[in-house]
């Protein structure tokens, strides 16, 4: 068994496409649209197999997004080394995304860094 796939409701589905594009090299899909409900979205691909689809629609409930709270609460990207954890955190600190963490090394091993990312999401950078 698998994880088919993960989703994620943003506010603004170009911004987000475009995040995991640049920086993750996501590759995109066209663009589904259902007029009736107005509901939007993308899903994206990534060299892994794994897939995220990115979707909105209006009236989204915005709530405040806290770092310690119950719920999913990151996305994980392995990147394949610790100087390209450094390096790809440091292009998204240099655009501007706030470095929550690290560089550390995990009780269970792992070396990674976090950033808050588009729309106040977590984003986990590891080797």
């Amino acid at each position: 068994m698998k994880i088919e796939h993960i989703a994620l409701y943003v506010n603004d589905l170009e911004k987000a496409r475009e995040f995991f594009v640049k920086y993750f090299d996501a590759k995109a899909n066209a663009l589904y649209h259902n007029p009736k409900t107005n509901f939007r979205s993308y899903f994206l691909r990534f060299e892994s197999g794994a897939r995220l689809e990115i979707m909105t629609k209006p009236e989204l409930c915005d709530a405040e997004k806290q770092i310690n709270r119950t719920g999913f609460i990151h996305l994980a990207f392995s990147v394949g080394s610790q100087s390209k954890v450094d390096a790809l955190t440091q292009k998204l600190k240099d655009d501007g995304y706030e470095v929550l963490s690290g560089p550390r090394i995990t009780g269970d091993g792992y070396y990674e860094r976090c950033v808050r990312a588009f729309e106040e999401n977590q984003i986990e950078i590891t080797v």
